[in-house]
């Protein structure tokens, strides 16, 4: 699919009201003036619904706006035409250096505020608006997080969008102290702390939603940097079956979840998405005639019907002794949020000995070396080999987006670091995204996961029981028709789900 083409009207551009609203205005704001008509200006905007933005362009301009709708990549691609400056050559201008006499100049850190005249400043409108404004859009565009990172001279805001930081505004320097106060109130926190990091919650309703946001504030050498995770439970899919896992897999990992004994192990690095499927696993499990236990660290979701532990470990509530606690609460099913040493794996491997089913996280590259780790940790090989029941190793790679996605072809050599048939008449043909309005111009839209399921075989638990090596263990699964996370990458980038690269980045060789 081609890349949409601008609207004729937004390529009719009158070079003469340019200059009415001035180039860094524009590119900060997204924002093109089209055409003047008597006292009126016809004005390209991302948000035409943006009142204030209206107004500011009124009192620059000495017209009446009529604004029109426009996407954010088309407009930052005329604006970059049109004012013929980028936005990285707009930073960079005025950073010349001068020649002048050598003189102390006085360094601005982080504790140079007053306290009093900082909590006056952090409840004025424009504070209060323009954090309200990044928490919104940020919602909107589906960002998993938001940063707010102060620097020398300036403070750049950036989203995580399906897995990458992209960098969305630098507010005024001057507001730095206020934005992350203002944060920092509305989470609970110490706003007169800033040697020491904290980490606290808040709950905001967003539209017609309401959402948590995990609040995270590091002390930095210009202030303090606040990482705000967004915890939106309505765009989560708690569906095994909607994760787009091949058919042999998902009927693997179905049919051990659905086993009132054993233990179910996810791997990956940390965001690889193992808590969404630990998640998607206890809602299908989530009935009135089982008790469903939990310990988090933390604990990201509050799900009905089930009873949820934040381990602590600073006051001894630790993930093993969170875990022995449970087995004398007569629980079904056990949920441990990661295996971090031989404690909590012996328990959790005893537990699912004994008559429950236990589901928790480690981190390993793939699922072959999940067994040899548990039993590097000091854990019995034949407990390993008789508690567990299946592995699941998972990746997220981003979509394709499907407003711009096209045919692309790569270079045998690539084709055949994946282990494909390079041969002249081999089909060459995979997908990427071009870049439109839907998309950003990025090009993706969303994740999708990859996944890696080896179910414990009766010739892998021998494979274990002997001390064999993870390659052994993988070659005999792969055998039995595993399919392993690079060769499910490769058949998502020929359905043109994922691109070629994003599943050569992301998955082992």
């Amino acid at each position: 699919m081609s890349r949409p083409a601008p609207s004729p009207e937004l390529e009719k551009a009158d070079g003469r009201v340019l200059r009415l609203v001035p180039a860094d205005f524009a590119i900060r704001h997204l924002v093109l003036p089209l055409r003047r008509s008597g006292r009126r200006l016809t004005v390209a905007m991302a948000d035409p619904s943006n009142l204030n933005l209206i107004d500011d362009l009124k009192f620059i301009t000495r017209f009446e706006i009529d604004p029109v709708a426009a996407g954010e990549y088309t407009l930052r691609q005329l604006i970059d035409e049109h004012y013929g400056i980028s936005p990285t050559a707009l930073r960079e201008t005025g950073t010349g250096f001068e020649a002048k006499e050598i003189e102390r100049v006085e360094d601005t850190g982080p504790d140079d505020y007053n306290d009093v005249v900082l909590r006056a400043e952090v409840e004025e409108e424009p504070v209060v608006r323009l954090i309200n404004s990044i928490l919104r859009d940020a919602v909107r565009r589906g960002a998993s997080d938001v940063s707010v990172e102060p620097y020398e001279r300036e403070v750049r805001v950036r989203y995580r969008l399906d897995g990458k930081l992209r960098e969305i505004m630098r507010p005024p320097f001057r507001m730095t102290a206020a934005l992350t106060s203002r944060i920092k109130i509305l989470a609970d926190l110490n706003i007169a702390e800033r040697r020491l990091p904290q980490d606290g919650r808040m709950k905001m309703r967003v539209g017609e939603k309401v959402i948590d946001f995990r609040v995270s504030t590091l002390p930095t050498l210009f202030g303090e940097r606040i990482a705000l995770r967004i915890l939106d439970k309505g765009r989560l899919a708690f569906d095994l079956e909607a994760f787009g896992m091949e058919e042999r897999a998902e009927r693997v990992l179905l049919d051990a979840v659905a086993q009132s004994t054993g233990m179910i192990l996810v791997t990956g690095p940390t965001g690889s998405g193992k808590t969404t499927t630990l998640y998607s696993a206890l809602t299908r499990l989530n009935t009135e005639d089982v008790n469903i236990l939990t310990a988090e660290d933390p604990v990201e979701y509050s799900i009905r019907g089930i009873n949820q532990v934040q381990v602590r470990s600073g006051i001894g509530l630790t993930f093993a002794s969170t875990l022995r606690a449970f087995l004398r609460q007569d629980p079904n099913i056990v949920m441990v949020g990661e295996i971090r040493d031989s404690e909590t794996g012996g328990i959790a491997v005893k537990a699912a000995l004994t008559g429950h089913l236990v589901l928790s996280t480690l981190h390993t590259n793939d699922a072959a070396s999940t067994t040899t780790r548990l039993v590097d940790m000091g854990i019995e090989a034949f407990n390993v080999a008789a508690a567990v029941s299946v592995i699941t190793a998972q990746r997220l790679v981003r979509r394709i987006c499907g407003h711009c996605r096209a045919e692309t072809t790569h270079p045998r050599e690539l084709l055949r670091s994946f282990g494909t048939d390079d041969s002249p008449d081999a089909d060459r043909v995979f997908y990427h995204g071009e870049g439109c309005d839907a998309c950003g111009g990025s090009g993706y839209s969303g994740r999708q996961g990859l996944y890696e399921v080896l179910p414990m075989s009766s010739a892998i638990r021998r494979l274990v029981l002997a001390s064999a090596s993870a390659e052994d263990i993988e070659r005999r699964a792969v055998r039995e028709g595993m399919v392993t996370l690079r060769e499910d990458g490769l058949i998502k980038a020929r359905k043109g789900i994922a691109t070629l690269d994003e599943v050569l980045r992301e998955t082992p060789a």
